[in-house]
């Protein structure tokens, strides 16, 4: 009688996971391979922050906003791999995140 056991590898390779989905890691891409001179635009959130990383040899820079640092660095480590990520730095926004992408309320006509 043999039994067939999944290791590990098997089973999570399995799972319908995708990398390059930015929501898995609770994370929000807001500009994409793009220039200092674009991220440092002071609209965007206080918890945006910059993340150079090199791919084929050529260096980028996002900006990218998370709950935790950790949790992006994961999402670019597994989107480009070993090596890539080489810096992490903050923002230049100075928008509340509570705040930031929030439209004002219309006021209403008073009779």
């Amino acid at each position: 009688m043999a039994a067939t056991v999944e290791t590990k590898e098997e089973q999570m390779d399995s799972l319908p996971y995708n990398s390059e989905d930015p929501s898995l890691y609770d994370c929000q891409i807001l500009l994409e391979k793009t220039t200092l001179e674009a991220a440092n635009d002071k609209s965007f959130p206080t918890d945006a922050r910059l993340i150079w990383y090199i791919v084929d040899g050529v260096e980028y820079v996002d900006l990218t906003r998370c709950n935790k640092v950790s949790r992006m660095f994961d999402m670019y480590y597994d989107r480009y791999g070993k090596g890539s990520v080489q810096r992490i730095d903050f923002g230049y926004g100075s928008i509340n995140p509570k705040l930031w992408g929030n439209k004002p309320k219309k006021e209403k006509k008073r009779k």
